[in-house]
């Protein structure tokens, strides 16, 4: 491990790994499920007790740091915690929290040091585990409800090491950088599990635009994994003539767009995959060469657009002469693996919610799309992002990579906000590279440039946000957008009549 000024040996990884999974095993109650929940950034902590969960035999449980009050509380019971292991940073998340029968541990004091210095060398497994056991709990992002507790298995996280590790000739010799939050599966799967399996440097860190570059080059990163917006968020500091100077060859992850993948590769001189994938890792689809744009791959032969209500594959998808979707209505399904949950081994005390994943045999990702006659799958949105305009079912992710062709949009969301008589209409939120730097006049003659944007499909109302709301993992939140409504919120807000071409500020 590469952290601040220090560095780790592994033999120093798996000692401290083995004496906390002693200490925590020495205090375990049998009768209850041995489930460790763990509030911590990303620290050398972090790993250690990722890797103590492995060698020890029993479950960690990434508790998500931006949940706060009752939610956090609702979190640690739901998983069955029996220990919760903070630090100073965190540990005020849990003050006046009804955590009765849970013990709390504070990685920053006395006790815990105490308790590890007396566990070196008794280490003994709590169990020994089958590959299909349960090595990590990790909770959905929550973009679209409650975050539900995925049960991620020793296997599927040693087998998605082992595979990025082949697909980007990662050895000893490289430095993953991981600042994406280890309480999420893309930084367990695709940032500690490649470093695992081939004997790479970790280098954790907190995300940060400004200090990215920066931290690249003192760790001397060449393996970094991301979710999300963070190539965006990088992308919008401001370019210098020595940015490609660096250690960096590869990075790998998923949600990047086209336009942000490609300027990244150029900018740091490093390649770029991008996949699309979930928690439950049950459906996965890879960019390949030769790919139209907007499309996200293919998928392997267990992939399907299924419609929910008929239970029925949805026909490929019609394109006018501007590339205009022609069939949405019955292309537009749900993003599906027919022979099952693939890796997915259930939520964790959750039957209701593993029931409407699993339903007719099928996973049911959540997902939006739609498959083009040479099988190139193109994603809508999530099943919440429908909205009903004029009497027609529309989705927001064409519209978003629509928007995103400016070449002043660094982010886009696209949502629903209640028409004045019946169903919707269409909102977007934007945050520019320059804040100031886009009128509505452009932004009108930019729409009406796009020839496969129906008018119908013109924003009604565009939000100039400063920021978008985010989950932890970097998702843009949805769900609060639309509970705001048409607002300027930090920034500006625009409309245009609803038979109208031409925006106008609201002030």
């Amino acid at each position: 491990m590469k952290y601040g000024d220090r560095c780790w040996t592994w033999n120093e990884y798996l000692s401290g790994a083995e004496s906390r999974a002693a200490a925590l095993i020495r205090m375990a109650d049998t009768d209850r499920p041995f489930h460790v929940g763990v509030l911590l950034g990303n620290t050398p902590d972090m790993l250690e007790l990722m890797a103590s969960a492995g060698l020890g035999g029993y479950v960690l449980c990434g508790l998500n740091t931006t949940r706060r009050g009752e939610a956090l509380a609702a979190d640690i019971r739901r998983a069955d915690c029996q220990f919760v292991v903070t630090d100073a940073a965190h540990r005020p998340l849990l003050s006046g929290l009804d955590l009765r029968g849970i013990r709390v541990f504070d990685t920053s004091t006395p006790e815990w040091r105490t308790m590890i210095t007396e566990s070196l060398g008794e280490f003994t497994p709590y169990r020994h585990v089958e590959p299909l056991d349960t090595f990590m709990m990790i909770f959905t992002s929550g973009t679209s409800g409650d975050p539900k507790a995925v049960q991620v298995s020793h296997f599927m996280v040693l087998a998605a090491g082992m595979a990025l590790a082949q697909r980007f000739s990662l050895s000893h010799m490289d430095t993953c950088y991981v600042s994406m939050p280890l309480f999420h599966s893309n930084a367990v799967v695709a940032g500690w599990a490649p470093a695992v399996v081939t004997g790479a440097a970790l280098a954790p860190a907190k995300f940060s635009a400004s200090r990215f570059l920066d931290d690249v080059r003192r760790y001397g990163a060449t393996y970094m994994n991301y979710v999300g917006k963070p190539l965006a968020y990088i992308l919008s500091t401001r370019e210098r003539c020595d940015d490609a100077e660096n250690p960096l060859r590869a990075a790998f992850g998923n949600e990047a767009n086209e336009k942000d993948i490609g300027e990244f590769s150029r900018r740091f001189g490093v390649i770029v995959e991008d996949g699309f994938g979930s928690t439950e890792n049950a459906v996965h689809v890879i960019r390949e060469p030769g790919m139209p744009s907007g499309s996200i791959g293919k998928g392997a032969p267990t992939v399907a657009i299924y419609n929910s209500e008929t239970i029925s594959e949805c026909p490929p998808a019609r394109f006018d002469e501007s590339g205009g979707l022609l069939n949405a209505h019955e292309a537009i399904g749900e993003l599906v693996n027919t022979t099952g949950g693939g890796y997915f081994t259930g939520y964790y005390n959750d039957p209701e919610a593993n029931a409407e994943r699993m339903r007719h045999g099928f996973y049911w990702s959540g997902d939006l799309a739609y498959r083009d006659e040479q099988g190139w799958i193109y994603l809508a949105g999530r099943t919440a992002d429908w909205m009903r305009v004029d009497g027609e079912n529309v989705t927001a992710a064409p519209i978003e990579r629509i928007l995103l062709r400016h070449p002043g949009v660094n982010r886009a969301a696209v949502y629903a906000v209640p028409d004045e008589r019946v169903g919707d209409q269409i909102m977007a939120a934007m945050v520019l590279y320059d804040h100031g730097g886009l009128r509505p006049a452009d932004f009108s003659a930019f729409l009406a440039a796009q020839s496969d944007l129906s008018p119908k499909y013109w924003p009604r109302y565009v939000r100039i946000a400063l920021a978008l709301p985010t989950t932890a993992t970097h998702k843009t939140l949805k769900r609060q957008l639309i509970a705001e409504g048409p607002v300027a919120g930090d920034g500006m807000l625009w409309t245009r009549e609803p038979r109208g071409t031409e925006y106008r500020r609201i002030e």
